[in-house]
């Protein structure tokens, strides 16, 4: 039993099980999938899946609105980034490209000093990093939204759960600017209810078991990717 399944196994004990959303672009169930493909048995992460766990959480991102528009735009930036940088470097070392992990990414563009300390470079590093962040964002805020109400019997509004997401997630590498528009996409926000259906669900205890389920495999690639960055001291690239 690897690290992985073992993981895997401890996530899937006795969840509920995750349903196709006929007629919308978001399916958690394709995202849990990806998120599971892209572990590696070595504690390594494999950058398509990853990717495709990205195309998914875009998806995610495009159905709260116009205004969400702000970050996907940015996030899709990144991952078409990571992809062209694949394509171009997928000259095959050893039978397998330099872009097939996170690991094997960082080692190669350390190697050929395509990652800069003191200023921004479109280096696959670099990019990932701000990728990393986002997905913290991510996981904060469904880790909100799988939460029940507070001791008054309030349930916070995603709005609120986005904007303290962000502001432990993003915010402390953002500028002033950047923060300001933040706090603006935030109050756009749907309701709590249109959460619920993105999830395929009608009540907030039928969404809490199936967001655990999202918000442990979302921790496990995130715990991964965070280990393999600060083995290399690149968890502050510029």
């Amino acid at each position: 039993f690897n690290w992985v399944s073992e993981k895997w196994a401890e996530l899937h004990g006795d969840t509920p099980l995750v349903k196709d959303c006929p007629g919308q672009s978001f399916q958690a169930r394709r995202l849990l999938q990806y998120l599971k493909s892209s572990l590696d048995d070595d504690g390594d992460i494999l950058l398509e899946t990853y990717l495709l766990s990205w195309d998914q959480l875009l998806n995610f991102m495009e159905s709260l609105g116009t205004m969400v528009g702000f970050f996907s735009q940015k996030v899709r930036e990144k991952i078409t980034l990571i992809r062209e940088l694949s394509l171009k470097h997928g000259a095959k070392a050893h039978g397998k490209s330099a872009y097939r992990s996170v690991r094997s990414m960082v080692e190669a563009e350390l190697k050929a000093g395509v990652v800069n300390f003191s200023y921004r470079t479109d280096s696959g590093c670099r990019t990932l990093l701000r990728l990393h962040r986002s997905l913290l964002w991510l996981k904060l805020m469904l880790e909100g939204l799988s939460e029940g109400a507070d001791g008054e019997g309030r349930l916070k509004t995603p709005g609120e759960l986005s904007r303290d997401a962000y502001r432990a997630a993003l915010a402390p590498h953002h500028s002033w600017m950047l923060r300001q528009a933040a706090e603006i996409v935030f109050l756009a926000l749907p309701e709590r209810d249109y959460f619920l259906k993105l999830v395929c669900v009608q009540t907030q205890q039928e969404a809490t078991p199936i967001l655990r389920i999202i918000i442990q495999a979302l921790t496990l690639v995130h715990t991964q990717t965070q280990r393999i960055l600060a083995e290399h001291e690149l968890l502050e690239l510029p």
